[in-house]
């Protein structure tokens, strides 16, 4: 167990620092606090052995420690940066607490087989689920609060500084920024989140659409159209294919899929805002689902795009992309995989952010159609074993490979196996067992996991939280650079 003794010194020094920050105060308590649990349950560990399930131990402990070095950089940083720097980075640091607590959560999962019943309890009382979700709601509005008073403060600094330093227009200038970022800021979090919007049937009334309503993609059985709902910027996808079942049928499929979709919410799954029916009792209704607008289409349009990305925005778009699978692959008892992932699921938002698409209310959208085909990834994505034996069962390795697949198109900007047909995908796949190049300046760390991904066999690739971490890693990296 020679992984115990650097955890709880990383476990130590991290909760240390959640104690010294200056924002965030809640959240960063409430990870300090589900450290120090896990920090007593790898002292049992210690004592007691890895009981019946050492190698699941084992891997339990590798993932915290992998975990714990990840969250300590980025508290670390928080921490350390000035005053204003800090605040934003606060900001910022908002929308990781859930995977850092879901990751914490996932290896006090693993470590729980070590435990006694009596153990095991204590556990299962701060990690539950039920609980640890209301817990972080409660701290992410408390401090949502908080940060709005510092920002206010910091604004009226600031503002009496650029009068103070008139001046020096240099100086000026600089904190002329400051303050209009602040007020950004400010403006920001006063404003409704997109996450607080409930999943709902919507009426026809309140959307709006862009004039003229013209639509910015079609496929063979829907148009996808820019509008308006509640302030904020949707895509309305309007099918125009036979329908096979009424309103009433579509709404019962609907309210039922409403509660999985829940569990999805995430800065990195597309927002769902629900379905519209149009002229309802009209020969022929119109079906409507709105769902959040990303302002730069999907990820291959943004590859195949003129922009410059650095490799730190790449690295920073794969783990947004790995957090969204993560979250899909955590949502329920049972596992849920996306099942069809390539460049083209996930949408990138005017910031870069990017976010797994194609899959939300996938039951509602079945029924509204008269043909049920299974989704299938390409052949381009489809894991070795997929192409081996069609009746492969799809599961989490399978995706972890196609997503591999599409870390490597972030890397390189080009389309996997362009040219190849089906048989020659399957001889560099399956007989060659060889993998598509990576350019030789891109950095190792991101190297070595897209090609971990993409591993031929699937017990050497990596779990989508291992992903996370690692990709976070990455990012902290390339910023230190």
């Amino acid at each position: 167990m020679d992984l115990v003794d650097p955890i709880l010194s990383i476990a130590e020094k991290l909760h240390s620092l959640c104690g010294e920050v200056k924002a965030n105060k809640k959240r960063c308590a409430r990870l300090g606090m589900r450290v120090a649990a896990l920090v007593e349950l790898v002292k049992a560990v210690k004592v007691k052995g890895p009981g019946g399930h050492p190698e699941l131990v084992h891997r339990g402990l590798q993932e915290l420690r992998l975990t714990l070095e990840s969250t300590r950089k980025v508290v670390e940083k928080y921490a350390s940066t000035g005053c204003f720097r800090r605040i934003i980075k606060a900001y910022d640091l908002g929308e990781e607490f859930e995977v850092l607590n879901e990751r914490l959560n996932d290896s006090a999962q693993l470590l729980s087989l070590a435990l006694q019943a009596d153990q095991k309890e204590m556990l299962q009382r701060v990690f539950k689920e039920t609980t640890r979700r209301t817990e972080d709601n409660e701290d992410r509005e408390s401090d949502r609060r908080e940060l709005e008073k510092l920002l206010q403060s910091l604004a009226q600094e600031t503002k009496e500084s650029v009068d103070a330093v008139h001046a020096i227009h240099e100086m000026v200038d600089s904190t002329k920024s400051d303050v209009k970022d602040i007020k950004a800021m400010l403006t920001s979090l006063k404003r409704p989140s997109i996450h607080q919007m409930d999943i709902r049937e919507i009426k026809p009334e309140e959307l709006t659409y862009d004039v003229p309503k013209m639509p910015f993609m079609k496929t063979a059985t829907s148009e996808m159209y820019k509008g308006e709902y509640n302030k904020f910027t949707v895509a309305i996808k309007r099918f125009t294919c036979p329908m096979s079942h009424s309103p009433e049928q579509v709404r019962t499929v609907f309210k039922k899929e409403i509660e999985t979709m829940r569990r999805f919410e995430s800065p990195n799954i597309l927002r769902m805002f629900g379905i519209c029916v149009q002229d309802e009792n009209g020969p022929d209704p119109n079906y409507l689902i709105v769902m959040e607008f990303c302002e730069k289409g999907n990820l291959r349009d943004v590859l195949d795009g003129q922009s410059k990305l650095s490799w730190e925005r790449r690295a920073r778009m794969s783990l947004d992309a790995a957090q969204g699978i993560y979250r899909l692959h955590q949502s329920e008892e049972k596992f849920k995989v996306h099942g069809s992932i390539s460049s083209q699921k996930f949408l990138v938002d005017s910031g870069y952010r990017v976010k797994l698409g194609g899959f939300e209310l996938a039951k509602t959208e079945t029924s509204l159609r008269k043909n049920k085909d299974r989704k299938s990834s390409s052949i381009h994505y489809c894991s070795p074993q997929q192409l081996e034996n069609v009746n492969h069962p799809y599961d989490k390795a399978c995706e972890i490979y196609s997503f591999g697949i599409v870390l490597w198109e972030v890397a390189t900007r080009q389309i996997p196996y362009k040219g190849c047909s089906s048989k020659e995908v399957y001889h560099k796949v399956c007989e060659e067992k060889t993998m598509e190049p990576l350019p030789s300046d891109c950095p190792q760390i991101f190297a070595s996991l897209i090609s971990a991904s993409r591993a031929y066999d699937p017990f050497h690739r990596p779990t989508a939280g291992v992903l996370v971490d690692k990709l976070r890693k990455v990012v902290q990296e390339l910023e230190e650079d």
